[in-house]
């Protein structure tokens, strides 16, 4: 039987400079790979989800020997061009107010949300993560038309019907937090961790590091089967060993895996120059707060202070769906102008401030909102296609993978069992030109949130 063999037919593309990365400390990346080595373990991809895996796999094998292959520099990929938000309760992008379709389901989920929160928080004690990077403050639901404000009340009514904590904010509350006129109304829920997500994440490789050996800018090109395990290479080396945990995200398909059942989609995002003070005191409101939309298609606001790295205002906003996970420059660019206009409407005493960084993110989706987690191949397990959530859902599927590579199970890695399959997009170039044309039409529906 001829042996399995797998090889990248891309590796990843990134617009702009990941800002979060860009606002720490200037931080020396891991040499690339450049030997031959063996090992117990390989995970592949650095984020949330590879990291997770990591921290796993050394819990349940605190002996085994692991190495984690970056593709680029940690921070720099999807995991530093997020919007930085941990969420604990439901958060499914696909609906109209976030809420699941089962209260049952929606109970479980936030459990397992919960468990990854913890599981982070643990990290950050373990391995001295400046605290700041990791704020459970909660966030708010910010609405700006009445449609919105009503689904932030449906919204209140399923966290109600799961006895969950919020708090309705009236147009006045929401000025004295943001500063802004903006927002008529607003749903506060207290569960959410605001991260520097680029600064969690390079804190929790540097402090993996004492346990695994971390390699930085080395992109796997194929992985063959070598008798019973697996022989990863990069351009200048291999790993030869019996377990892959395949952590990263949308790229899987790259490699052959679930083509034609992932769907790649870009968000755009801006950061504003660092404030003056005469600007922070024009501004007013709190000096750290975050605003998912309650229209999940509106515009996501955070604040940020000297603690994740500068007075500065983050927006993002504008989808787009490309098969081959590179987002455009057309797109970046028209994203640039509708993220400008969309700060000046929020924070007209602030017009026209310059924003010094911008930026697409790369989110995988199934068309059922399930994840790809578990053995995919013998031997190589994935802990991917997060659905937009990779914070969160990154980390609960690094913990899977890890559990299941290792012979192990939990609440966690069951769940994920359960999954069915990502349903099979419809054919290019329809399943493009329909979903870009979804997404141009629910942009529109939220223009104004």
């Amino acid at each position: 039987m001829k042996a399995a063999s797998y090889s990248a037919k891309r590796v990843p593309v990134h617009r702009g400079k990941a800002a979060w990365k860009e606002l720490l400390p200037y931080r020396a990346p891991n040499a690339p790979l450049d030997t031959d080595l063996s090992a117990d373990f390989v995970v592949v991809g650095g984020g949330f989800a590879g990291l997770a895996a990591c921290r796993r796999l050394i819990e349940l094998e605190p002996q085994s020997k692991v190495v984690l292959l970056e593709a680029g520099e940690i921070g720099a990929a999807a995991s530093g061009r997020n919007s930085g938000f941990m969420i604990d309760l439901p958060h499914e992008l696909t609906s109209e107010n976030y809420a699941g379709e089962e209260t049952s389901k929606d109970r479980d989920l936030i459990e397992l949300n919960r468990q990854a929160i913890q599981f982070a928080d643990a990290a950050v004690e373990e391995y001295g993560i400046d605290p700041n990077f990791f704020d459970p403050a909660g966030k708010i639901n910010g609405a700006a038309t009445e449609k919105s404000k009503n689904a932030n009340l449906s919204y209140a009514d399923h966290l109600r019907s799961l006895n969950e904590s919020y708090e309705c904010l009236d147009q006045q509350q929401m000025k004295d937090i943001t500063g802004s006129d903006y927002y008529i109304s607003g749903l506060y829920t207290p569960g959410t961790v605001m991260l520097q997500p680029a600064g969690f994440v390079c804190g929790l490789a540097d402090g993996l590091s004492r346990h695994l050996k971390l390699y930085e800018n080395s992109p796997v090109v194929e992985m063959t089967q070598d008798g019973s395990g697996w022989c990863v290479k990069t351009a200048r080396g291999s790993v030869k060993t019996e377990r892959i945990i395949m952590a990263c995200n949308g790229h899987l398909e790259s490699f052959g895996f679930k083509r034609g059942r992932l769907m790649h989609v870009f968000l755009f995002a801006a950061m504003t120059r660092e404030l003056t003070v005469d600007e922070v005191r024009s501004l007013g409101g709190r000096s750290r707060w975050g605003i998912t939309p309650s229209d999940p298609m509106g515009t996501t606001v955070r604040r940020i202070d000297t603690g994740h790295g500068g007075n500065r205002i983050a927006l993002r906003n504008c989808a787009e769906f490309r098969p081959n996970m590179q987002a455009s420059q057309r797109k970046m660019a028209h994203a640039q102008e509708v993220l400008q206009r969309k700060f000046d409407d929020r924070f007209p005493n602030l017009a026209g401030i310059q924003m010094e960084f911008s930026w697409a993110g790369q989110l995988c989706l199934s068309q059922n909102s399930v994840s790809v987690t578990g053995e995919i191949e013998q031997g190589i397990f994935a802990a991917c296609c997060q659905n937009g959530l990779g914070t969160t859902r990154g980390t609960l599927t690094g913990i899977a993978a890890a559990e299941l590579a290792c012979g192990q199970s939990s609440v966690i890695s069951d769940y994920f069992a359960r999954d069915e399959e990502p349903k099979r997009l419809p054919p290019r170039p329809f399943s493009t030109w329909g979903a870009n044309t979804y997404l141009r039409w629910k942009e529109f529906q939220a223009r104004e949130e």
